[in-house]
């Protein structure tokens, strides 16, 4: 076995010697696929870590190791090879032997983990300023960044939080926290006003918004003073008005009908007096002026008592 492996290192340098060779660091995440650019079309070798896991013969792959058995992939086309989803131990040398073009192409793989999101809380607040807070969870080759607009303000590698003091001047600036590794990175926007919740901006558009209110219900309010205190007046004018005219007008008639005023009738059996007799005046000074004297005929058959009447 040894002696095999001799071999095939002795075989290689030769190789080396007497081709072209290309060198090449690549970077991937977990789960990710990486893809190695210089193409192999006729024949020839990928080895990993000096052990050889594919070859390419008669226009076909075979691949010898089983663990890259449905992640290792070849174009037939294009003649480049595919890893996908790759894992931390893929990381290392990866040789590809093209022997139909005699060149050698190493490949230096380093597979980072995913960077995760970062998230970004306010930890203080004051008139002034106001201080943000930007975390990973995993911060193993991670750098983390702070950016104003297009600048760089403040910086941490492997860290697992970030935190940045912005002044009142800045408020207005755009913020981003950005989680990196050598192979992805991840930004997050960040607006201030909104984090922050309090600065002189959002102060000033509150009370703007508050006097935007109180003049609106102002205009309401004398809209409608505007608009009912006509419809009252016309109401109390149309009803009210009229219906007290109506009625005092028909007390003002009922009090001019004339009064008839009755005095006593003295019956006396005297016949010596004569019908047009005078009689006798009340006592008392009372006006008369609107009353109306009524005259009639009195006849003495007709005031004296009827006399019974007997049954024989």
């Amino acid at each position: 076995m040894e002696s095999r492996l001799s071999f095939i290192f002795l075989f290689i340098v030769m190789r080396i010697s007497a081709a072209e060779v290309v060198k090449k660091n690549l970077t991937g995440t977990v789960g990710g696929t990486i893809t190695l650019r210089e193409p192999l079309l006729e024949k020839g070798f990928l080895l990993f870590r000096g052990k050889n896991v594919a070859l390419v013969r008669r226009g076909e792959l075979d691949i010898l190791e089983e663990i890259y058995i449905h992640r290792l992939h070849w174009n037939k086309t294009s003649g480049n090879f595919s890893l996908t989803n790759l894992q931390r131990n893929d990381s290392g040398i990866y040789t590809l032997d093209n022997k139909g073009q005699k060149m050698i192409s190493f490949y230096k793989l380093t597979v980072y983990d995913a960077v995760p999101i970062p998230s970004v809380i306010k930890s203080n607040v004051s008139s002034n300023s106001c201080s943000l807070m930007c975390s990973v969870d995993g911060a193993e080759e991670t750098t983390l960044s702070w950016y104003r607009d297009e600048k760089i303000v403040k910086r941490i590698r492997s860290a697992v939080s970030l935190s940045l003091t912005v002044h009142r001047q800045d408020f207005k600036s755009s913020h981003r926290c950005v989680a990196t590794n050598p192979a992805q990175e991840k930004t997050l926007e960040v607006d201030v006003k909104t984090s922050c919740g309090h600065n002189d901006t959002v102060s000033r558009d509150s009370k703007d918004q508050r006097h935007h209110k109180i003049l609106i219900g102002i205009i309401i309010s004398i809209v409608c003073t505007v608009v009912l205190i006509p419809a009252v007046l016309i109401f109390k004018w149309k009803y009210i008005d009229q219906k007290k005219m109506t009625t005092r007008e028909t007390q003002e008639s009922v009090d001019m009908k004339p009064e008839v005023e009755y005095t006593e009738v003295i019956h006396k059996h005297d016949n010596k007096r004569s019908q047009g007799e005078t009689l006798p005046d009340s006592t008392g000074n009372i006006d008369r002026s609107n009353l109306t004297t009524v005259y009639d005929k009195l006849e003495s058959h007709r005031m004296a008592p009827k006399d019974p009447v007997y049954d024989v």
